[in-house]
């Protein structure tokens, strides 16, 4: 079979769809109980004080991985370990969503403030089990055109509760509009019913002791553990590190309206952003896991040297190829990241370790990423891009140092 043969084959494979579909129901819940749910609360004239209390609600989204063994061990039904997890959840989704719509803000914010809470966490195990089955049944070349496909979707879900929702609770209200976005749940529901899984039932966790210690056990006994570990958190430091203060650059830095950063960074950004994953996934195919993570991970080190660029010499139309190309190499290293991810994972227990490993990839933008604004204070913008690109090096190196270890779980 030669290379576009297995590029078309990847493109068109069923698994892919489902995919496309499973992402789309990961996205869709999680503006519902958080920035809409707010506008929503907001136009009712609850006080700030509650409307801000309501941000706990997203806490189960960082919290997951300490009920994702449960999802290992036990299989709902007689379904497959994945899809009954799936349906349950998205069911649970779809009818705390119409909860919230019966629900009258005025004189019902303890349900409302119940409900939302359920919904993000049925949400948050939907994600463990939908990021599980994608670990589970995507072959290695299947991984970055899946990723990238399933990144592109999870926004387009967060587009629909996000922007249309707020539209449509303006003009039709928000009681209806909250029915419709729990019936657009049964797209999920619908796909996880046909999604083609592998039956993972006899790889199952033998018990809950098995399914808490045996994912840290696995992964651990790996020689090269604590070097993937560090790997997972620099990989994409460099890129997260840029994106902390980009808008805050744009606007004060290079002095650009809130309009052009609007239309150019985070709209034509994220069209670009999706388009670089989405050929990254391909492109993957043909590279194999550990080049791509090395080409794309350069990639993403040195366009974040062309902000220092449009800082030193500001043009409109600079400003348009440097937050292009920055966003569409994001988009080609995300690709490869979430593919690394999914090919870090043991089928065994891939729901614990797939929530784990996202959850540390996330720890150096959590507690360095604040940093950034002290750092642009002491310096000035143009060393602040120096050092993003700087800081990107040592995940390129612990990717160099793990280059046996990727081409062997690449197969």
């Amino acid at each position: 079979m030669t290379r576009l043969q297995r590029m078309r084959a990847v493109a068109t494979s069923p698994k892919q769809l489902a995919v496309l579909f499973l992402g789309f129901s990961s996205g869709l819940p999680l503006l519902l109980t958080s920035g809409t749910l707010q506008a929503w609360l907001t136009m009712e004239d609850i006080d700030l004080t509650t409307i801000g209390l309501f941000a706990l609600v997203g806490l189960p989204y960082t919290l997951k991985f300490l009920w994702a063994p449960i999802l290992d061990r036990f299989a709902v039904g007689r379904f497959a370990r994945r899809r009954g997890w799936m349906l349950l959840t998205q069911s649970l989704i779809a009818a705390g969503l119409l909860g919230l719509a019966v629900s009258d803000p005025q004189t019902q914010i303890w349900p409302i403030a119940i409900f939302a809470l359920l919904v993000a966490f049925l949400s948050a195990t939907q994600d463990i089990a939908i990021d599980a089955w994608r670990t589970d049944t995507l072959d290695p070349p299947e991984r970055g055109l899946g990723a990238a496909v399933f990144v592109m979707a999870y926004r387009i879900g967060m587009l629909i509760a996000g922007s249309a929702a707020l539209v449509m609770g303006d003009h039709i209200g928000w009681p209806i509009t909250y029915a419709i976005m729990a019936s657009l749940m049964g797209v999920g529901m619908v796909t996880a019913w046909f999604a083609p899984e592998r039956d993972t039932r006899e790889l199952a966790p033998q018990s809950m002791r098995e399914a808490v210690i045996g994912p840290m056990k696995a992964f651990f006994s790996r020689p090269e553990a604590w070097m993937l570990i560090l790997l997972v958190i620099l990989y994409k430091f460099g890129d997260a590190f840029v994106g902390t203060l980009t808008t805050a650059f744009l606007i004060r830095g290079a002095g650009f309206t809130a309009t052009d950063v609007g239309l150019i960074n985070n709209g034509a950004g994220l069209i670009v952003t999706i388009v670089g994953g989405l050929f990254g996934g391909l492109w993957m195919v043909k590279l194999g896991l550990y080049r791509a993570l090395m080409v794309f991970g350069v990639l993403q080190a040195i366009t974040n040297l062309g902000y220092a660029w449009l800082y030193e010499w500001n043009s409109y139309g600079l400003m348009v190829a440097v937050v292009s190309l920055e966003n569409f190499a994001g988009g080609l290293g995300t690709a490869a990241f979430v593919a690394l991810l999914m090919a870090l994972c043991d089928k065994e227990y891939s729901a614990t370790q797939y929530a784990l490993l996202s959850a540390i990839a996330a720890l150096g933008r959590i507690y360095l990423g604040p940093t950034a604004g002290f750092i642009v204070e002491a310096v000035d913008w143009t060393i602040f891009f120096i050092l993003t690109f700087l800081a990107a090096l040592p995940g390129l190196w612990l990717l160099w140092c793990a280059r046996h270890t990727i081409h062997r779980i690449d197969q």
